[in-house]
């Protein structure tokens, strides 16, 4: 399994962005994906995550109303529309394939290498 995130970049604040993930392997469409973020001297933490279809979504307190995750099984990627980006939205953002296929299990086992997204002030 390979997870390749895409779309990140620099952008002023209050600006949007929208993250791309292609996985491999045909378990991706029972698979439930999230979307992470780590800043500099930060520990990742948690931003999105969606159902294996699309049905269920949750995200963190900090980009409810502002990020939108969805995906598309046909093409096996998953999305991350990010709007209103604040310059504390700055992070390397990862994807991530949960073991299981519905979000109110976590056990992520495969990982991305991330995206670069800066938010300039």
């Amino acid at each position: 399994v390979q997870l390749q995130a895409s779309g990140g970049g620099l952008v002023q604040a209050g600006g949007s962005l929208r993250l791309s993930c292609a996985a491999s392997g045909r378990a991706f469409s029972t698979s439930a994906m999230g979307w992470f973020r780590q800043a500099a001297g930060k520990e990742r933490e948690f931003v999105a995550h969606i159902s294996w279809s699309g049905g269920s979504t949750d995200y963190a307190d900090s980009v409810k109303g502002r990020f939108t995750i969805s995906r598309d099984n046909a093409k096996n990627t998953v999305y991350l529309q990010m709007n209103s980006l604040q310059p504390e939205d700055t992070a390397v953002y990862y994807c991530a394939r949960n073991k299981y296929s519905i979000i109110e299990k976590r056990e992520y086992n495969y990982w991305g290498q991330g995206t670069l997204v800066t938010v300039s002030s």
